[in-house]
């Protein structure tokens, strides 16, 4: 089969130009075609005026060697490489014991499921509820400011990513082709095929809610154990230890008391679970500051981002509600950027620790809310958040993040609802007292301020030159009615837990496996779902060779 890449057509194309396109460009007549299917489509919005798709096209011909050989020079006609996804191990029958994979988030998910499929019955430990329940927990939050510490945005089955806009591209190198596993795991769960072949697929909360429950039966009925409401509090080893601090794990204990030995543990916790970085810090795993970034949500009428992308073509039904993705290198020597951009969406409570308030962006599969929403976020260095007490606290980031949180909440009434300050404002430095065109999403609610209080002086001096910057780029982008929504701080882990790339254990507790967004190997539903398949691939090649 044949790859052909770059095939442009007009916005409001035929579907049988796709067919003609094929002929055209390999020189071939309709009776030397077999069959064909898109692989994928983007588009190209540079010019409003002339929108093109973009395809990949894997394409069966009775010409194919003739062609690969005719075509050799040309980049554009290869042959497709196989995607298919192939199993490393399968298990024995009788099993000497199970792994455990510790958080059910997307890659904690996709641990579970391949080491399910390969038939080693892992066990699954969630902190918090399953998602229904763990929805209704946050809509509960939403409505009525009452925060679940164990049940939230951040934990309970399905990870963050739950709620968000459940965005599936990434811009990790996937020379396996795992992507296209967790894609095609997604949509045997219920998601819409067209993930498989859009350049920027998303799902959305409430289609993320039933895929999910659909996998986890589906980890079930292959032999697996998944557990909710079972925090994780103590990790044990086995008793020698190597000189270099090298030790092995034999099993865990939970907040229940409840012991489970076993020498394979995942551990995909995702970038929230602060206690647990305490606990393996207390244990000397081995764990390291990184850097991540923090600053604000800012909202636009979707019409605004529409118009400014698409022009005329604004509202076409392939092309979606717009999104954007933009930088900016400031003077002072920081990088401003959108992070987790969600057309027709809305900015929610993302708080998992009492008295700290954290927003996060959602959309649903239609995107069809009044409002865009991206977070502008300013990054940060482990110089910024170092402990000058101790330089050697590789949690210090976790305090500055609280720090952040915690003058939101402040400001914010210390009741959960959020600090806002119109653009214009913020740009000219006043408080705001109103909305203006663009009514916050936020809830439970809002309360305006001066945000110039809840980030370090240097983000604020960064995002107020940025924010001109990108009106540069689209219209209406710092419009004086714009809002900021404060305080994003969640944009990754402030740790990377270092494993061995090889092996993917712990480099100094064997049979530890860290995993994800949590551990600092991930950013995002489809890197963490694409690691999550890596670490099973790996606890399942250990186990095998330890039999």
């Amino acid at each position: 089969m044949l790859r052909l890449t770059n095939i442009q057509l007009p916005l409001d194309h035929e579907e049988a130009d796709i067919k003609l396109a094929i002929l055209d460009t390999l020189s071939i007549s309709d009776d030397q075609l077999i069959d064909f299917t898109v692989h994928k489509r983007g588009y190209d919005a540079r010019k409003k005026a002339k929108i093109v798709l973009i395809y990949t096209l894997d394409v069966n011909t009775r010409l194919n060697d003739e062609l690969l050989e005719r075509f050799a020079k040309d980049s554009q006609v290869k042959v497709s490489p196989d995607m298919s996804y192939n199993f490393v191990a399968h298990a024995p029958e009788v099993l000497s014991q199970r792994p455990v994979v510790i958080g059910f988030g997307p890659c904690g998910l996709f641990i579970g499921l391949v080491l399910a499929q390969m038939g080693f019955k892992p066990i699954i430990l969630e902190r918090g509820k399953e998602v229904r329940q763990r929805t209704k927990d946050t809509f509960g939050f939403w409505r009525k400011k009452i925060l679940n510490t164990e049940s939230n945005v951040q934990f309970g089955e399905g990870g963050a990513g739950t709620f968000s806009d459940g965005k599936l591209y990434s811009q990790v190198k996937d020379k396996k082709h795992y992507s296209r596993k967790v894609l095609h795991e997604f949509v045997d769960a219920g998601a819409p095929e067209e993930i498989l072949f859009v350049s920027k697929p998303h799902i959305g909360t409430f289609k993320l809610v039933t895929m999910i429950e659909q996998m986890r039966a589906k980890i079930i009925a292959l032999g697996g154990e998944v557990r909710f409401e079972q925090r994780v509090d103590e990790f044990h080893f086995e008793e020698e230890q190597g000189a270099d601090g090298h030790k092995r794990i034999n099993g865990l204990t939970l907040a229940s008391g409840e012991r489970i030995d076993t020498n394979y543990v995942a551990l995909a916790v995702g970038h929230s679970a602060r206690d647990t970085f305490e606990m393996l810090v207390k244990n000397k795993v081995s764990v390291k500051a990184k850097p991540f970034s923090v600053g604000f949500r800012i909202e636009h009428e979707q019409s605004v981002i529409d118009d400014a992308r698409f022009g005329n073509n604004a509202g076409n039904e392939i092309l979606g509600a717009a999104d954007y993705k933009l930088v900016h290198h400031c003077n002072n020597g920081r990088s401003v950027y959108s992070f987790c951009m969600c057309p027709g969406g809305t900015v929610v409570a993302a708080a998992s620790e009492e008295g700290r308030l954290v927003t996060n962006g959602m959309s649903q599969y239609s995107r069809h809310e009044r409002n865009a929403n991206s977070a502008i976020v300013v990054g940060i260095e482990p110089s910024d958040f170092a402990n000058k007490d101790d330089p050697s606290d590789v949690l210090s980031g976790i305090e500055f993040q609280r720090r952040l949180e915690e003058t939101a909440f402040k400001l914010g009434g210390e009741n959960y609802d959020a600090p806002v300050q119109l653009v214009g404002d913020f740009l000219a430095g006043r408080k705001s007292g109103e909305h203006g065109e663009v009514s916050p999403s936020y809830k439970p609610g809002v309360k305006y301020c001066d945000l110039s209080e809840t980030l370090p002086d240097y983000a604020i001096a960064a995002i107020r030159e940025a924010l001109p910057a990108f009106e540069r780029k689209i219209k209406g982008f710092s419009m004086n009615d714009a809002t900021l929504t404060a305080v994003e701080t969640r944009t990754s882990s402030t740790i990377q837990i270092t494993r061995d790339r090889e092996t993917l254990q712990s480099i100094n507790v064997e049979g530890l496996y860290p995993a994800g967004e949590g551990a600092g190997y991930a950013g995002g539903i489809l890197s963490a779902g694409i690691d999550g398949i890596k670490v099973a691939e790996a606890m399942a090649l250990a186990m095998m060779a330890k039999r």
